[in-house]
């Protein structure tokens, strides 16, 4: 995961949009849905946030996205 020390990633608009529902509990499938977007779709989102971020699951994913301050 990215150190604390380090300045937050920046992220589109929508990556903010996957984080939110991401730390909310949604999964991939209700995501794409809720965006109106498919599911192949928000895992390429996740790919791109995981690897800007340095996390390497959706897990720590979600809780490196609270942390920033993306709740639902």
């Amino acid at each position: 995961m990215a150190h604390s020390t380090e300045a937050p990633p920046s992220f589109t608009p929508r990556e903010q949009q996957v984080l939110v529902l991401l730390s909310g509990g949604d999964t991939y499938c209700s995501i794409a849905k809720r965006l109106g977007i498919s599911r192949h779709t928000v895992d390429t989102y996740l790919r791109h946030l995981r690897k800007k971020t340095g996390t390497t699951n959706r897990t720590q994913l979600a809780v490196l996205a609270a942390q920033l301050g993306y709740r639902p």
